[in-house]
Order: structure tokens, then sequence, then C-alpha cells
């Protein structure tokens, strides 16, 4: 199993907080493709998300939230 340490995965994010969330978010889309299921070997979607985070392949922008008009 990978560990990785905040240090790894902050190199390409702000924070690591920030870092989960790409992260996570980028998981919910990969499991929307189709995969093939009978490979037993397949790494789960959060540790390939995680990865592909830390090398750098995940582009990603912040959007400021709104505020509610009644605020």
């Amino acid at each position: 199993m990978q560990v990785f340490t905040p240090k790894d995965i902050t190199e390409h994010a702000t924070n690591k907080y920030l870092a989960v969330l790409v992260a996570a978010k980028y998981a919910r889309v990969l499991n929307e493709f189709p995969r093939d299921r009978s490979k037993s070997g397949e790494k789960k979607l959060s540790t390939r998300a995680l990865e592909d985070l830390q090398a750098g392949e995940i582009q990603y922008r912040v959007v400021p939230r709104r505020r509610a008009k009644g605020a």
C-alpha cells in the first residue's frame, strides 16, 4: 500500500485539504468511466486519483463561492 504524505500531495495543490478535495472529486469522475472488472489487481480509484495529483496530471481551478442573497 502506498502512503501519501501531506508534503507529497501539496506540491501540486495549495494545501493538503484542497489536495484531498481535488483527489476525491477526480475519483468520482474516474468512477463514471467503464472499467474492466475482471482485473483483480486494479488499484482503488482514490489511490489512482492521489497518484495522478502527486504526478501533476490533474488540472483544477478554485471557483469562489457565491454568497447567498439574503445574507
